[in-house]
């Protein structure tokens, strides 16, 4: 932990002083009330980067360009949580390969959760969105 958080390293010598004051039955829940606190920050930084980021997809819209150049159009908490739910599906899938065709079966497994990633990631690629604005396919 760096000195960039005076408050939270405060909480953390806090935290270690109560769990040497009470004892290791106790670290269960003294962590817990710790990362809970850590989880209150960083959610309390997200929503101030999410409110700063929103704010300037308005000026950009305000000023008439309806997309700022170079930004992907998909938001960082969907590539996130895309990327996040391919990796813990990619798991059980590379058991099930694994388990039914060997290594072959990991492989087809990896490449098939590489395809699915690699769709979702061209929805943002600069060049695709001529395509993309030109098909009959979008509503």
């Amino acid at each position: 932990m760096d000195a960039r958080d005076p408050e939270l390293r405060r909480e953390l010598d806090a935290t270690l002083k109560a769990r040497a004051e009470l004892g290791p039955e106790y670290e269960t829940a003294l962590v817990d009330s710790f990362l809970e606190k850590v989880e209150q920050r960083l959610d309390g930084t997200l929503d101030r980067r999410m409110r700063r980021h929103l704010a300037e997809q308005q000026m950009v819209v305000a000023r008439g360009s309806a997309q700022p150049t170079g930004v992907p159009t998909g938001n960082f908490g969907e590539r996130f949580g895309f990327a996040a739910v391919s990796l813990v599906l990619a798991v059980p899938l590379s058991a099930i390969g694994v388990a039914n065709a060997g290594m072959g079966g990991l492989v087809v497994a990896w490449l098939g959760i590489f395809g699915v990633n690699a769709v979702h990631a061209a929805r943002t690629w600069p060049w695709s969105r001529t395509t993309r604005e030109k098909s009959d396919w979008t509503g």
